[in-house]
């Protein structure tokens, strides 16, 4: 049987002091490694983000003249227009001409129809004709009446003048007694009574003359009714051949939706708007919060897509609708081919221009009057830190910068929100 030869070997005191003395100072240098590695560690600074300066964009503050805009888009719209309106109702019968095309002041657009108002004016014609034939019949009487009475007042006057005669002759012969006093005096009496008559049917004869004049005023009037209605009539029927009106471009045919052959028209109903493509306005809709500071007389550009107009404002509208204020601009300036009614433009108006000022693009975040956080570009722009930045007044592009900048700095214009909670980021 093999016994074990290895046994253990009792170690001295002095060789296990040394070896616990060299644990402790593994332990102890381990610890102070890392009580210095967390110190160091705690005096790090937290690594800046870094944003792509590609994507950034930056502006420069500048010092001198800015203008103050408002911009706005709208449409152009014809200063005047002429809605042709039906005068009486009828039926389409023939569209003569369509939309686009440049009408004269009588030219026919569009032809109705309408038989009850053509036997209406038939007949005004004919009851014209009996009041004229009444007319003319009450005449003829009136004159013979009149002369009559004047056949009767000349004879009156025979007679008077006879009996005044033998008045006379009889007093004469009562002088010399060769008739009775009683002769004489019925002879007066009958030369008084005729002169009476007279006088009376004299009278008569003016008052005639008043009264036919009076009867015949009536029949005239009359007449003239009836004449007017015939005009009236007739006008009515001329106005089925419904004419333009003014010269310009028929731009519509109808109202909300086109005339079509055999519609029923009724009366004041729009047949056609026609307008003068010469003399056009631009109507804008400019921001309610931006319109504030836009007067009358104001300059402005207007944008056709075709070339640029200048104009003024001449307009705005004292409400607003849909956070919008209808602004009108007066073209000054020759209008570029293709610029016609409806067609959409953009308009810049000018409120004012301020010199020697402050100012830089319109960060996406600012507004007018009011203190922003702009990151201002540092060691030759690797670097952008936050600055408390006051703004002023805007414009279109621009704003103007009140106090935290200075000419020449450079920010950042861009939107900036997501680097909210950092005052420094690193650009590469």
């Amino acid at each position: 049987m093999v016994q074990n030869c290895f046994m253990d070997v009792p170690l001295s005191p002095a060789l296990r002091h040394r070896r616990r003395r060299r644990r402790w100072l593994a332990g102890g240098g381990v610890v102070t490694g890392l009580a210095l590695a967390t110190l160091g560690l705690s005096r790090l600074q937290p690594a800046l983000p870094s944003v792509e300066k590609a994507t950034l964009y930056v502006g420069n503050v500048q010092r001198g003249e800015m203008v103050r805009q408002v911009r706005g888009n709208g449409t152009l719209v014809p200063e005047q227009i002429r809605f042709v309106q039906a005068e009486t109702d009828g039926r389409v019968e023939r569209i003569l001409v369509q939309p686009g095309a440049v009408v004269t002041t009588d030219l026919v657009l569009i032809e109705l129809s309408n038989p009850e108002l053509e036997q209406a004016a038939f007949d005004s014609e004919w009851q014209l004709k009996a009041a004229e034939a009444q007319l003319r019949k009450l005449r003829a009487q009136l004159e013979n009446d009149q002369l009559a009475l004047k056949a009767s007042v000349t004879a009156l006057k025979a007679e008077a003048t006879q009996a005044e005669l033998d008045a006379c002759v009889n007093e004469e012969l009562a002088r010399e007694r060769l008739v009775s006093r009683l002769e004489t005096q019925r002879s007066r009496s009958k030369a008084d009574a005729f002169r009476e008559r007279f006088e009376i049917e004299r009278e008569r004869l003016k008052t005639c003359a008043q009264s036919t004049d009076a009867q015949l005023a009536v029949q005239q009037a009359e007449v003239e009714r009836g004449r007017a209605l015939l005009t009236r009539k007739r006008q009515e029927v001329a106005a089925l051949r419904v004419r333009a009106g003014v010269d310009g471009v028929l731009q519509q045919i109808g109202d909300l939706l086109p005339q079509q052959v055999g519609q029923r028209i009724t009366p004041a109903a729009t047949l056609a708007k026609i307008v003068e493509p010469t003399r056009l306005k631009a109507v804008l809709k400019i921001p309610e919060a931006q319109q504030r500071d836009v007067q009358i007389g104001q300059k402005t550009e207007i944008d056709t897509r075709h070339g640029i107009v200048s104009g003024r404002v001449v307009r705005i509208d004292p409400a607003a609708q849909g956070g919008t204020v209808t602004v009108d601009v007066k073209l000054e300036g020759l209008l570029p081919k293709g610029a016609r009614p409806d067609l959409n433009v953009d308009g810049v108006i000018e409120l004012e221009r301020l010199n020697s000022v402050l100012y830089v693009g319109r960060p996406v975040q600012g507004q007018a009057e009011t203190t922003v956080g702009l990151f201002k570009l540092m060691d030759g722009g690797r670097t952008a830190r936050r600055m408390q930045v006051k703004l002023g007044r805007s414009s279109t592009s621009v704003i103007e910068v009140v106090n935290g900048l200075q000419a020449g700095d450079q920010v950042i214009l861009s939107d900036m929100a997501a680097w909210d909670a950092y005052e420094q980021v690193r650009l590469r």
